[in-house]
This record gives C-alpha cells, structure tokens and sequence, in this order.
C-alpha cells in the first residue's frame, strides 16, 4: 500500500487546515489539496465551476484530479467534502494509503464556515439543519475511512497530534 495520508470530511471539519500543518510536520511529504488542484489547472474557482457547469461537471474533473493523485507517493492529500461519496474515488484512496475522517458536528462546521461565501453546496439554504442533512448523508462513506478524529473544539495542532500519534502508533 502507498503511504499518502488522506483527509476526507464535511466542508469545515478541517481538512485543508490539517493538511497543512501536517505537511509541516511531515517535511517528506508533498501537500496536495484537490480543490486547489482543480482551480490550478481549469483556472476557476470551485464556485464558478459549480455555476457553470455544475455538480457533474465539477465531480468529473474531482474524480480525474483523484486518479492523476493517487498514482504517487508520500503525499498528504486534502479532498472536497463530496470527493469520497464516489465508489470509484473512494475504492482508490482506500487502497492509496491512509484515510482519515475528521469528524465534526453539524453546530461545529456552522461556526467554522458560517462567515464564508465560497462553499457552492450551501449558497441556499445554509443552516445548521441543511449541514446535518449532508453529514447524514456522507457518513456512511466518510465511517469506511481507515481512521476517525473527532476534531470538535480542538485545535488544528491537537488534531495533527492526534493524527500523528494514531500513524506512529
């Protein structure tokens, strides 16, 4: 098995966050964070992908960023909080390396991203109870992950440590 350290969960749970400060932990490691990926090579936002060409379209070049990323190693890599919802996506990671959920509350991601304006998923209908529904939604995917962190009230920090010390452990 590849050693990449995957990081899956609801938007606002602390993946791109978490990524970094492992990869500052983990010098070997090259960060890769899909969503970013996607903006470098299609030169737009997510948002605007999501309003012109949608879902579909985005979940295309999702699952082409994946393959492309899972071909190499000693990565830590950040994806969208619907990348793992894909049978495809996810029988890939799951043999790429590490698959951690960071798990938050509903209440948590609200406080997290509430200020934000970029999340295409929430434009309508942003409330505690629509990120419930998606996290009821996703969890029976985001649960077939190798590891779970609850990453409620804790720091980016505490989180890498926790990462870490379940890794070395």
């Amino acid at each position: 098995m590849k050693d990449n350290i995957i990081l899956i969960g609801m938007m606002g749970s602390g993946k791109t966050t978490v990524a970094r400060e492992l990869a500052a932990n983990l010098k070997s490691f090259k960060l890769v964070d899909i969503d970013e990926e996607i903006e470098k090579s299609t030169g737009k936002k997510i948002s605007e992908i999501f309003l012109k060409f949608g879902e579909k379209h985005f979940r295309l070049l999702e699952e082409d960023k994946i393959r492309q990323v899972c071909e190499k190693y000693s990565q830590i890599i950040a994806l969208g909080g619907g990348a793992f919802e894909t049978p495809d996506n996810r029988n890939l990671l799951l043999n790429s390396g590490k698959v951690i959920y960071l798990k938050a509350s509903a209440r948590e991601i609200f406080e997290r991203i509430k200020l934000e304006t970029h999340r295409p998923l929430l434009k309508k209908n942003f409330s505690i109870e629509r990120i419930n529904s998606l996290i009821e939604a996703r969890e029976i995917n985001y649960k077939k992950a190798h590891i779970q962190i609850d990453t409620n009230g804790k720091t980016p920090y505490n989180i890498v440590e926790e990462i870490l010390g379940v890794l070395n452990g």
